[in-house]
């Protein structure tokens, strides 16, 4: 058993390396996180820093380094509507602002922030969380030895399928689908982003685009069947002159698009969540980084505080956050209803020629 701790933080992406920068010295942390060395744990992402996510790091003052930038940066998005015909205009660029870069060498960069105070358990799988009388014990296997301790709080940021959220909060179910994307040389003429739609395979969207001469096809489908449906879309995507044959990475995770305000799940007795564990990610475009940002900096906010009642503090700090989310929702059927974005696809507004 090693000795309690106030805070113990699982996960360190964009959510739990953020909290963990911004929490305050008198706290004694631990911060486990499955990322190890060469070859260790990699989220599967294609790497697109959106501009709400370059938005929230502006607020927090974080400048990009170009060390995590990767070749080509492209101002469009091509999107192709498969479940309509292309003759009648199902297919269009429109000018979008995301920022290419390496996905896994940007969490790094963001867990190199971290003050040294803050204990990181790097190579590290939480086992089980357990409620105590005077907090919580946390179980975790780290360099093949299981090891525990305690905490007064703990704080769940670790992505989709959260093991805080599920041992915790069993009650919260939030719209869950099988990310899968491979890599391949990149053999197209020209570099580009392009964002799928195919209503028979998937009533969310895929995605392709170039990076550092590979280029990444992938897609979020219902976890059953996932595989099959994401093939069948490879061959749908070859027909139509995209090169997807002998891929040289294959990769796959969970990942959340709330249906409603009321799937989001902050957390509660002691227990925090932040980022993609508490459900926040845009239900229109799958994006979380702005999320994991703003999350944890609101929870940082809290907790540095003192805030006598934290759980219920953080509930109204990320209401903007769940407005947001509505937004969103809101807009959600223009991209992912078919009759509704056959029509704003159709008429051409905002495309480029």
């Amino acid at each position: 058993m090693i000795g309690h701790y106030d805070i113990i933080l699982i996960g360190l992406g964009p959510a739990g390396a953020t909290l963990a920068r911004l929490l305050s010295p008198r706290f004694s942390v631990l911060a486990l996180d499955k990322k190890g060395g060469e070859g260790g744990f990699c989220k599967p992402c294609g790497g697109l820093l959106a501009p709400d996510a370059q938005k929230a790091m502006a607020r927090f003052a974080l400048s990009l380094p170009v060390k995590l930038l990767v070749d080509p940066q492209i101002f469009s998005v091509r999107t192709l509507d498969l479940s309509a015909d292309v003759s009648a205009g199902m297919v269009r660029d429109y000018q979008r602002y995301y920022i290419n870069m390496d996905r896994h060498a940007f969490d790094l960069w963001l867990i190199s922030l971290i003050p040294p105070h803050v204990d990181i358990r790097k190579g590290a799988h939480c086992t089980s969380v357990l409620r105590t009388p005077a907090g919580y014990c946390v179980r975790w296997r780290e360099n093949d030895q299981e090891k525990e301790t305690t905490a007064t709080y703990v704080v769940g940021a670790d992505g989709a399928l959260s093991i805080v959220r599920k041992t915790l909060f069993p009650h919260v179910r939030i719209r869950t689908y099988t990310a899968i994307q491979q890599w391949f040389e990149d053999r197209h003429p020209h570099p580009f982003y392009s964002c799928i739609f195919d209503a028979h395979v998937t009533d969310c969207y895929a995605w392709g685009l170039t990076k550092n001469g590979s280029f990444i096809f992938g897609g979020a489908f219902a976890p059953r069947y996932a595989r099959q449906r994401f093939d069948e879309l490879k061959c749908k995507m070859g027909k139509r002159g995209f090169m997807l044959d002998n891929p040289t990475r294959t990769e796959a995770c969970a990942v959340l698009r709330p249906a409603s305000p009321a799937a989001i799940c902050c957390g509660g007795d002691g227990a925090f969540l932040v980022g993609e564990a508490a459900g926040l990610v845009s239900p229109s475009s799958l994006e979380g980084i702005s999320y994991a940002l703003e999350s944890a900096g609101s929870l940082a906010e809290v907790l540095n505080a003192l805030d006598p009642e934290p759980n219920r503090a953080y509930f109204r700090k990320t209401l903007p956050l769940r407005l947001r989310l509505l937004a969103k929702l809101a807009k959600s059927p223009f991209i992912f209803s078919p009759p509704l974005r056959r029509l704003v696809m159709a008429s051409g507004v905002r495309s480029i020629s």
